[in-house]
């Protein structure tokens, strides 16, 4: 099964850019999207009710922001939205499912790069996002927490790293989180992939000062696996073609066993 986790940067900006061509490129059983910043009848009909693979959707209440949903050639079990109730989750940013004997998450984690306000939603949304995550890391049904969570770990993650330490997703704090998330049992796919990288691969790239062309990027797209499912991975990879051509992310390729 190949899963795919993309921030495609509003889906129908990308529809226009041709992420559909890219998807028959990639080949993708399950699609998990972040981003989307639609409603699904403000898309094309062959978006909203395709009939190449079921979809589900979570987009925010507030129209044209956030959103995420799954795509899968194959059947969707089991919707969830929102840690544990789509209430507690108005911008739209976790939608679970299980296609075939795997448990998907599409998450897209806040950003706090826009002022103060957002940070401290940002911040506050990470424990609560911890405290949903920890019992799926030791569950016996193979679990991947895929998208965008807007931290780059380590400075290997990041180009600039030194005149970033102040910057909204490689705070301190913030990687001090991530990081023990990862010490909590949870599987970071593309570094076990990447092991030996001295910087990268990365995932997202600013439109300014050239920086997706000359590759001065930042990883903050990820898919974790909790045992069960890092047992069942055959590879890991990311796709800079595809984000060059239709978002300012690139999206991460997973093939799994199954």
């Amino acid at each position: 099964m190949r899963v795919i986790t993309w921030n495609v940067n509003g889906l129908r900006a990308a529809i226009r850019k041709g992420i559909g061509e890219q998807l028959e490129r990639l080949e993708p059983d399950v699609v998990l999207l972040q981003e989307v910043r639609a409603l699904p009848d403000q898309l094309p009909d062959a978006w909203s009710t395709p009939d190449w693979c079921q979809a589900i959707w979570h987009p925010a209440q507030r129209k044209g922001y956030s959103g995420v949903a799954v795509l899968s050639r194959l059947p969707i079990e089991r919707p969830l939205r929102g840690l544990g109730a789509a209430d507690d989750d108005p911008e739209g940013r976790v939608l679970t499912a299980k296609v075939g004997g795997v448990r998907l998450s599409s998450i897209y984690l806040p950003s706090g790069s826009s002022g103060d306000h957002r940070q401290a939603e940002k911040d506050a949304w990470l424990p609560r996002f911890r405290e949903w995550a920890a019992p799926m890391v030791r569950s016996r049904v193979p679990t991947l927490l895929a998208g965008d969570f807007n931290i780059a770990h380590t400075e290997r993650d990041i180009f600039h790293a030194k005149s970033n330490t102040k910057t909204s997703g490689f705070l301190p704090h913030e990687r001090q989180w991530i990081g023990e998330l990862f010490d909590s049992g949870w599987h970071d796919l593309v570094r076990e992939a990447h092991p030996d990288a001295e910087l990268g691969p990365f995932t997202w790239w600013s439109n300014r000062g050239c920086a997706r062309e000359l590759d001065r990027g930042w990883r903050i797209d990820y898919i974790l696996a909790n045992r069960a499912a890092a047992k069942l991975v055959k590879s890991v990879r990311i796709d800079r073609e595809a984000g060059l051509a239709i978002s300012d992310h690139a999206p991460v390729v997973a093939e799994i066993e199954g």
